[in-house]
C-alpha cells in the first residue's frame, strides 16, 4: 500500500471513529454486559484499525470490523485475567452474538443504542445519574464536558458516573428495551432525560453563554434515534419540540451574545428547514390522538413558528393549547407560560394576576423567570418601582451571563 493510501486509510479510521465509536460502543456492551470493557474492547478496536488498516486496506464493512475486532481484543482480556469461570462459555456465546451483529442492525426496537439508552435511564438509578451516564455512555461526552454544563465539579461527576454503573452491575439491571407493557413507565424516563439535557443546550442554567450547541445537538440526535427506532407519538412529539425550538438559536443572541427576546427576533434567521421538518412532525404526532405534553408543547411551538411576525402569533390558540397542557400536565411552570400567553392576548394586567396567583401559593419562588415575567408586566403597566424590586428579585437568582445582562438593562432603562 502506498503512503498516500495509508493516509487515506487512517483518515478512514479517525472518520469511522468519530462516525460510529457509540454505536460500535452499544453493541459491545451487549455483547460484553460491561461498561468499562466495553470501553476498553472499543478502544483496543480502534487502536488496531489505525494499526491494521493502513497496511491491509479498509475492510468492507468497518463497524462490524470493529465489533469483531472489540470483541476478539475483550475476551482476550478476559482470559489473560481470568476473570470468570466457564470462560469457553462465555467465548462461544459472546462470537456467536457478535458474529450476528452487523445482520440485526435496523432491526427496529432490538437496536443496541436503544438499548443503552433504556438501560442508562433506567428507574432505579437516581434522575441526575441517568442524565450523566446518557451524556457520557450514549453521547460520548468526557466527564469534564457534563461536568462544566451541570455546574458541578469533575471529580463528583465522575464518581456519579461510577456508582451508576455498579448499580447496573450489582442490581443486574438488563441490556434491553422494557415488555410493551412495562414501555409508557420506561418511556417516559428516557424524554424526560433527553428533554432535559436539549433544555441545558437550549438556554445554559449558567455560564457565560446564552446555549451549548453540543448538548442541544446531542439531544435531537438522541430524539432522531428514538423516533427512528420506537415511533411513539410522544418520542415524536419530543422531536418536534426539539426541532422547532433550536430553529431560532440564530436569532436568539446578538452577535455580541446578548439576549434576543422573542418579538424582537429575526425571523430571516430562522432555520425553515427544521422548522418544516418539526411542523410535519406535530402533525404526524397529532394524527395518532395520543397527545401528550412534548406533542402540545410542540403545537404551540409551531404556531409560533408559523407567524411572519410576532405581531401575526395566533395567541389564542396558543392559550387554548395552554389549557390542554395545564389538564394533561398540570405544574406552576405550565401555569406561568400560560400566564404570559393570556398576557399577550389579553393585556399585561391579566397576566399579572395570574403570576401574582401563582407565587401567593407559594410556588416559583426561586424561579426567575417567574419574577423576572411580573417584572415585565408591571413594567408595561407602568409600574416602575414593582418592576424595579421584579427584576432585582429575577436578577438575584439568574446565573447564567446574557440573562444576567439583559436584566439588569432593564433594570437600568426603570432607574433613567
Amino acid at each position: 500500500m502506498s503512503a498516500d493510501q495509508a493516509a487515506r486509510a487512517r483518515g478512514t479510521a479517525e472518520a469511522v471513529y468519530r462516525a460510529e465509536s457509540r454505536r460500535v460502543f452499544a453493541t459491545l456492551v451487549r455483547l460484553l454486559g460491561d461498561f468499562d470493557l466495553a470501553e476498553e474492547a472499543l478502544h483496543d478496536a480502534f487502536r488496531a484499525a489505525l494499526e491494521q488498516w493502513p497496511r491491509e486496506g479498509v475492510p468492507a464493512n468497518p463497524r462490524a470490523w470493529l465489533v469483531s475486532a472489540g470483541r476478539f481484543k475483550a475476551i482476550d482480556g478476559i482470559r489473560r485475567r481470568a476473570r470468570f469461570v466457564a470462560l469457553d462459555d462465555v467465548a462461544d456465546e459472546v462470537e456467536a452474538i457478535a458474529d450476528d451483529a452487523p445482520s440485526r442492525d435496523g432491526d427496529g426496537i432490538e437496536d443496541d443504542r436503544l438499548r443503552l439508552v433504556f438501560t442508562c435511564c433506567h428507574p432505579a438509578l437516581a434522575p441526575d445519574a441517568q442524565v450523566a451516564l446518557t451524556l457520557r455512555e450514549v453521547c460520548g461526552l468526557t466527564t469534564e464536558e457534563i461536568a462544566q454544563a451541570f455546574l458541578t465539579a469533575a471529580p463528583t461527576l465522575a464518581q456519579r458516573i461510577v456508582r451508576a454503573k455498579a448499580k447496573i452491575r450489582d442490581a443486574r439491571i438488563p441490556y434491553e428495551v422494557p415488555a410493551p407493557d412495562a414501555l409508557p413507565q420506561r418511556l417516559d424516563s428516557v424524554l424526560r432525560v433527553v428533554y432535559l439535557v436539549f433544555n441545558e443546550g437550549y438556554s445554559a442554567s449558567s455560564g457565560p453563554s446564552l446555549t451549548r450547541v453540543d448538548l442541544s445537538g446531542e439531544a435531537i440526535r438522541l430524539g432522531r434515534l428514538l423516533v427512528a427506532l420506537l415511533p411513539e407519538p410522544e418520542a415524536i412529539g419530543l422531536l418536534a419540540l426539539m426541532l422547532l425550538h433550536e430553529s431560532r438559536r440564530a436569532a436568539r443572541a446578538s452577535p455580541a451574545g446578548d439576549l434576543v427576546l422573542l418579538d424582537e427576533q429575526d425571523r430571516a434567521l430562522w432555520n425553515r428547514d427544521q422548522i418544516a421538518e418539526g411542523s410535519a412532525l406535530v402533525e404526524r404526532a397529532l394524527a395518532s390522538r395520543r397527545i401528550g405534553p412534548y406533542t402540545l408543547q410542540a403545537a404551540i411551538a409551531a404556531v409560533h413558528a408559523d407567524a411572519a411576525t410576532a405581531a401575526a402569533t395566533d395567541w389564542a390558540e396558543i392559550v387554548g393549547l395552554y389549557d390542554l397542557l395545564l389538564s394533561a400536565d398540570p405544574s406552576p411552570v405550565v401555569e406561568l407560560n400560560r400566564a404570559v400567553a393570556v398576557a399577550m392576548r389579553d393585556g399585561p394586567a391579566s397576566g399579572l394576576a395570574l403570576v401574582d396567583a401563582i407565587l401567593a401559593r407559594g410556588d416559583l419562588q426561586d424561579y426567575r423567570l417567574a419574577h423576572a415575567a411580573r417584572a415585565d408586566f408591571c413594567r408595561r403597566l407602568g409600574n416602575a418601582t414593582e418592576a424595579r424590586a421584579s427584576y432585582e428579585r429575577a436578577l438575584a437568582l439568574a446565573r447564567q451571563e446574557p440573562e444576567r445582562r439583559f436584566l439588569a438593562r432593564r433594570l437600568a432603562e426603570l432607574r433613567v
